[in-house]
């Protein structure tokens, strides 16, 4: 598995935990407070799509996973 599929799937995962501890009508809620967790994340996407700067990445290379090798610009169109 590449590093750009597991942090999209890591982010999203993060985003759905922290809407459903932070979302009042949810049988997870704990506190409005995880509604920060999920501007978090949303903001280090926004920003990593710019400065394409990620913590995520790094540790992934470190542990060893590799890029993928194509773009999906490329290989699915």
């Amino acid at each position: 598995m590449s590093i750009e599929r597991i942090v999209r799937i890591v982010a999203g995962f993060f985003v759905l935990i922290s809407l459903g501890l932070g979302v009042e009508a949810s049988p997870l809620f704990v506190s409005h407070n995880f509604l920060w967790f999920t501007a978090f994340v949303g903001a280090n996407l926004f920003q990593s799509g710019f400065t394409n700067l990620c913590p995520l990445v790094n540790i992934l290379k470190k542990l060893g996973f590799k890029e993928a090798g194509t773009s999906c610009a490329v290989s699915c169109g």
